[in-house]
Formats: structure tokens, C-alpha cells, sequence
């Protein structure tokens, strides 16, 4: 989420169910300082959470942006919606970074995945 254009275009692979995804998309304000310096930190923390294993992200021209993070079980999930760090920038993102967001956690039960062997 910090430097999307460098990173690989690749999605998070398909895990073996069950696991946990929390799908965040957003508005943003005009005004961002300090955002990408709180998001680069956020990449940086919720990969030190106990059964975290990826995240996609996607931004839209028009400004919408998803964020889906997968994590193996809800006591993962709950360990990242409390860390400290995370609640303040929670905070501060109502306070000043987004004009609407939404939240929505599901327990995958089926999931699988194609990568094509050429790289074509």
C-alpha cells in the first residue's frame, strides 16, 4: 500500500480454508498529510500479527480504494483491530483521511487460484 507501483502485480494466493478477509474501501479526503507515512507503518505492523498472511489493495482513478487483508483466524483479525497503533491511525483516518469507509470481515470457505506457467 505504501509503493504500489513498485510492488509485483500479483493477488495474495489462495489458502486452505477457513481463514478470515477484512475488505476496507474508502474515500479519501483532499487533504492527506501524513498519510502515506501512517499507511507504510500499518504495512509494516499488521505483517508482525500472528496469523497474518497477505494483502491486496486497489485504487480506482476516481479515488475508491480496497483493501482486503486475510488473516488465518479471527483471534488474528481481533489482534490487529486492537493493536494500539492501529486504533490511533484508526482515529486519526476518521479525524482527517477519509470521507466514508466500510468494513466488512468474512470467514472464506472456499478458495483457489490460477497462475499462468509462461508469464504470459
Amino acid at each position: 500500500m505504501s509503493d504500489h507501483a513498485a510492488a509485483p502485480v500479483m493477488p495474495v494466493g489462495a489458502y486452505e480454508p477457513p481463514y478470515y478477509v477484512a475488505v476496507f474501501t474508502t474515500v479519501r479526503t483532499p487533504d492527506q498529510s501524513g498519510y502515506s507515512e501512517t499507511n507504510a507503518r500499518m504495512e509494516e505492523l499488521v505483517k508482525d500479527v500472528p496469523g497474518f498472511l497477505g494483502m491486496d489493495h486497489a485504487q480506482t482513478p476516481g479515488g475508491l480504494g480496497i483493501t482486503v487483508g486475510y488473516f488465518r483466524d479471527a483471534d488474528a483479525l481481533t489482534r490487529w483491530r486492537t493493536d494500539v497503533e492501529h486504533r490511533a491511525a484508526q482515529q486519526r483516518g476518521r479525524a482527517e483521511w477519509y470521507q466514508s469507509y466500510t468494513l466488512h470481515v468474512a470467514k472464506v470457505e472456499r478458495s483457489h487460484g490460477f497462475t499462468r506457467a509462461d508469464g504470459a
